[in-house]
């Protein structure tokens, strides 16, 4: 499998931007979204399976993130509103197997990251 992430830029607080991935074919259970802030650690943002079930949302994505699938496109958007300075960082999608879709280590393929800079 092979991910494809799109849509990070640069915007003010208050703006919205919407993150595409995009997988070469479907043999996972679960595809999501993760994020690392410079000298921070990867935080699991928010997943979905592809056939039923969630979707699942990190501490910092509810309430303003909205994940959502296109199983005919293999394909997975991460509408995020409101944004912060703090949702600063690289936005990495990937792709898993197993029964925890917010479990870091359950991710086994990642795409190349898409930055995301919100200033004040």
């Amino acid at each position: 499998v092979q991910l494809q992430a799109s849509g990070g830029g640069s915007v003010q607080a208050g703006d919205s931007l919407r993150l595409s991935c995009t997988a070469s074919e479907r043999n996972y259970h679960f595809m999501g979204w993760f994020r690392q802030a410079p000298g921070k650690e990867r935080e699991f943002v928010a997943g979905v399976r592809w056939n039923e079930g969630g979707p699942y949302y990190g501490h910092s994505a509810k309430g303003r993130f909205t994940i959502s699938r296109d199983n005919a496109k293999n394909a997975v958007y991460l509408q995020m509103n409101n944004l912060k300075p703090e949702d600063t960082a690289v936005y990495y999608c990937a792709v898993g197997w197993g029964d925890t879709v917010t479990r870091t280590a359950d991710y086994k393929i990642w795409g190349q990251g898409t930055l995301v800079t919100v200033s004040s």
